[in-house]
């Protein structure tokens, strides 16, 4: 199996790469890993690498990236903390991979059942955890549909924030990065909201090419 070079990932456009994302999922949710020699792929990307995409995603141990998209070695730069939140060592990571090394799109990776979400739900104060889980409410702050029981056990709740949460961190990334955002406008690079489902592997992505999600973003 190849790697990326930097004349293939120049090449990339935003949606090929959004394609490419789409197809390893599928091979994930149909077993069918894609034949990989990871110690030659350690040794054709000892000098560079390039990788097609930058992914922001939850550090639960069922959500890697490279798993759930079927990516090998210098494909993606892969960005991991509870509850796929924003801050700005995140943001400039993603200044780093898509404006500097070349990354055509960023993905910003929800997943069901996150217990960051669950435990911003039942208000969790812990240490620094605290700081983190307040960067979530206003996802619940937006959730409207719940009226009672919006707690952490309340599934569907968890659910809507969820969604919302990912919607809130792509507008976060376009409002506080003027260069990720003038790349999007430019049409160098696509901001897309993603959520994996724990229970059956799959990967629902917003619509692929609109500045704001869509009204039926993950349906």
């Amino acid at each position: 199996m190849w790697v990326h070079t930097r004349e293939s990932q120049e090449q990339l456009t935003p949606q090929e790469a959004l394609a490419l994302l789409k197809e390893g999922n599928k091979r994930f949710l149909n077993n069918l890993k894609m034949d990989r020699n990871l110690l030659k792929q350690v040794n054709l990307t000892s000098e560079g690498q390039y990788p097609f995409a930058t992914i922001l995603s939850c550090i639960d141990s069922r959500t890697s990236a490279e798993l759930i998209f079927d990516q090998g070695l210098g494909d993606i730069f892969s960005i991991r903390v509870a509850g796929n939140i924003i801050n700005n060592d995140i943001l400039g990571s993603m200044e780093y991979s898509c404006s500097i090394a070349g990354s055509k799109i960023i993905v910003v990776l929800g997943h069901t059942k996150c217990g960051a979400i669950i435990s911003a739900c039942n208000r969790t104060k812990a240490g620094h955890l605290t700081g983190l889980l307040e960067k979530i409410r206003p996802a619940i702050e937006q959730e409207t549909v719940t009226r009672t029981e919006r707690n952490g056990q309340n599934h569907s709740f968890v659910a809507n924030v969820s969604k919302l949460n990912v919607e809130i961190m792509m507008r976060q990334i376009r409002e506080q990065s003027p260069i990720l955002a003038t790349l999007e406008k430019d049409g160098r690079i696509v901001i897309v909201g993603a959520l994996y489902d724990i229970d059956s592997g799959k990967v629902a992505f917003d619509q692929e090419k609109s500045e704001k999600p869509s009204p039926s973003f993950f349906k």
